[in-house]
């Protein structure tokens, strides 16, 4: 018992933002099915979640707490709660997107500042706000997408959805370069068309096709100080 407890106590911590399905849920078991511990956020009056589930399984080791990313309060809240902790990464997962058909023309101003509240301010604000929380030669990551890629926009679709992946990846690029003098690793992931409720049912691959690569990309990762955009199998994503 001294030993698990022990096991337990020294492992590797992840913070994972946004966990209670889908992405997240997934690499939160695949984290701890290494040996990592994982605190995981999920929205207040989200209920029981799969996330709870996973808890149960994982008796100690995987420590649910409440945040919707786009409430500053809620994220102050969090940051409050953690004070003291250490993690050896962070990753942040929220996102959400709008009509894939939509075009830049025609969404509404409300639609426009949802989405990119979502998948650009408020990610990056969390980071901002937990970085602290980050061991010197911990990760930093977060979960942008293929079509955040500016370079390889050439079939169009999905405007909105790829400006606000695109934003998130140049506003972590900023922070990279404030970052210049750590020893810390940075990374923009891109998971792939991976069949969730946001990727939809025609999506290209599955989560277990798609996560545990990427985890063990991030982890990978670790060992390389400064930002890359790499996609789930390792490959540079280009700008």
């Amino acid at each position: 018992m001294q030993s698990t407890e022990s096991n337990r106590r020294n492992a590797p911590a992840l913070l994972l933002v946004a966990a209670s399905r889908g992405l997240g849920l997934a690499m939160a078991e695949v984290f701890l099915n290494k040996g990592w511990n994982v605190t995981g956020t999920v929205r207040e009056g989200a209920g029981r979640t799969k996330l709870h589930d996973l808890a149960d399984r994982f008796d100690g080791r995987l420590e649910i707490g409440t945040l919707d990313i786009c409430e500053p309060a809620q994220l102050a809240a969090l940051r409050e709660r953690l004070s003291g902790r250490r993690f050896d990464m962070l990753f942040v997962n929220a996102g959400t997107t709008n009509d894939p058909n939509e075009t830049i023309g025609e969404v509404t101003t409300d639609e426009f500042v949802r989405v990119m509240i979502t998948n650009a301010l408020a990610p990056m604000r969390a980071i901002e706000t937990l970085q602290d929380l980050v061991t010197d030669d911990g990760l930093i990551g977060a979960m942008s997408s293929g079509q955040g890629s500016v370079t390889n926009n050439v079939t169009g679709m999905r405007e909105v959805y790829r400006g606000s992946k695109a934003a998130l990846n140049q506003f972590m690029r900023s922070f990279a370069a404030r970052q210049a003098d750590t020893r810390r690793a940075l990374a923009l992931m891109a998971p792939g068309w991976v069949r969730t409720e946001l990727g939809g049912p025609d999506a290209r691959l599955t989560i277990e096709e798609s996560v545990p690569s990427l985890v063990d990309v991030l982890l990978a990762k670790r060992a390389r100080p400064g930002l890359e955009y790499l996609d789930y199998l390792g490959r540079t994503v280009p700008w």
